[in-house]
């Protein structure tokens, strides 16, 4: 395996044929938009096959842009996900290894580099609006979204409470912003939207908007409005799910609504995802409307099958991503950091290690380079005695801490991980797990000197 040149393109026709990167070069740098759910799985979207829930914007997003099959996000858990998404980096690197409990002393460290400030250095106007979950207090001690490179920022520490209904918990460039109205995600959208036009930019002057919408995690709440599309659901816990998603989806379209309507929408790179795979029903108490759907998937979140971490994905990206098209590209939230990087015209930190690879090259028929495989190490994963997996092209191995126990899965066939090929494939066991054992030890090497303490035993139980 050449570690430099690890995804080849499955069909060149998804994507435009002109370069992607001559392009942008002749036209002003793209605003980029980041939204990302929490715990909405892979069969969530009526555009990912859910045969119930309703995502009418989302569902125009993908036919306006790319629907990525097989994306996955950094971690199957929520706080190692994000810190992922941030850095570019593989969560153990950073010592967020489990999603971060209050007052725990665990969070993203000064000394890492994060996209919002590399994109702020490079002239854009940042926000983050929504779910941090990547610090333990928020009483100023521990870093905040704005120590992070956000100009402003509005947000929670975790989960939005008492729910998604009216939320009482944001804080707003430090100072908590009492009760607010709306569902979550609409509160979201509307204080990107307000900041957008509050902000005093030049014209040429891109922004960057971080929205993590707190749907459809638990604790669970929708609107009338979106309770009455669901009639027939007879199961009320149910049903709040169902009209979660549609909620979550409705703030979407108010936010591409204004791209449209402010001229905006050509030059924005949109990526939408989840943080991990869904929640499902009863496995802890106050999660009795958790019905989130893995689709075809096995296992759930906190699991490292592919439920756990394989989660929609979509890109649009107007003159770039062609129109309507499905990818099997396998893509990450590790990526977004080069990706944006890429964009921006800057270069990436060189004095780290960095797990992902830009995606433009994909815009212009070309492979994604990437430093190794997708590795994932969940030490809390649920699915027992698994707790770490690698992607090799199709193919996937699963294994135990130790590494003794392993699974083998041709995911090109077999997405729902039921036929364990490794006893017919012994050479590529062997050669994947000593790439497992390596990155195992650098990252655990690593994460080590964060600085952070180790995350306590079961804290995966409930999240």
């Amino acid at each position: 395996m050449n570690p430099l040149r690890f995804f080849l393109p499955l069909s060149l026709s998804l994507f435009l044929s002109f370069s992607a990167a001559a392009s942008a070069a002749s036209a002003p740098r793209p605003n980029i938009i980041v939204l990302l759910c929490d715990d909405l799985g892979y069969g969530d979207l009526s555009c990912f096959a859910h045969p119930d829930i309703r995502t009418p914007h989302l569902d125009q997003l993908a036919r306006d842009g790319v629907k990525f099959t097989d994306c996955y996000s950094a971690s199957p858990v929520c706080s190692p996900s994000r810190a992922g998404l941030m850095t570019g980096r593989n969560p153990n690197r950073l010592g967020i290894r489990d999603w971060i409990p209050p007052q725990s002393g665990i969070f993203l460290r000064p000394g890492e580099i994060t996209v919002a400030q590399l994109l702020k250095k490079a002239g854009y106007h940042t926000l983050h609006a929504g779910k941090w979950h990547l610090n333990s207090r928020t009483d100023g001690s521990e870093r905040t979204p704005g120590e992070a490179g956000f100009d402003h920022w509005l947000y929670t520490q975790n989960n939005a409470a008492p729910n998604h209904l009216n939320p009482g918990n944001f804080i707003r460039n430090g100072t908590p912003a009492g009760p607010l109205t709306g569902p979550s995600s609409h509160v979201v959208v509307a204080e990107a939207t307000r900041w957008l036009d509050q902000t005093k930019r030049a014209p040429d002057a891109p922004f960057f908007l971080n929205l993590w919408f707190h749907e459809t995690h638990e604790p669970v709440a929708a609107t009338e409005e979106f309770l009455a599309q669901y009639p027939n659901e007879k199961n009320l816990e149910r049903r709040h799910y169902l009209a979660n998603a549609s909620q979550m989806d409705a703030a979407v379209g108010k936010l591409l609504r204004y791209l449209d309507d402010h001229g905006l929408r050509e030059n924005t790179f949109i990526f939408f995802s989840s943080d991990n795979g869904p929640e499902t029903l009863n496995r802890y108490r106050g999660a009795q409307r958790s019905h989130g759907s893995p689709g075809p998937l096995r296992g759930m979140k906190l699991h490292v099958t592919e439920a756990g971490y394989r989660v929609p994905g979509i890109i649009r990206w107007p003159g770039h991503a062609k129109p309507g098209t499905t990818s099997g590209e396998p893509i990450c939230s590790l990526d977004f950091l080069p990706t944006a990087c890429a964009l921006a015209g800057i270069a990436p930190p060189t004095d780290r290690a960095l797990d992902g690879g830009s995606l433009l090259p994909l815009f212009s028929g070309n492979p994604v380079i990437r430093p190794h495989p997708l590795y994932w190490q969940y030490d809390f994963a649920l699915n027992t005695p698994h707790q770490l997996a690698l992607r090799d092209g199709p193919w996937k191995l699963l294994a135990s801490a130790t590494l003794d126990q392993v699974e083998l899965y041709d995911l090109s066939s077999d997405v729902s991980e039921k036929q364990n090929v490794a006893a017919q494939h012994p050479d590529r066991v062997k050669s994947m797990t000593a790439t497992m054992r390596a990155l195992r030890t650098g990252i655990a090497a690593e994460g080590a000197q964060s600085g952070n303490p180790p995350a306590r035993q079961n804290a995966a139980k409930k999240e």
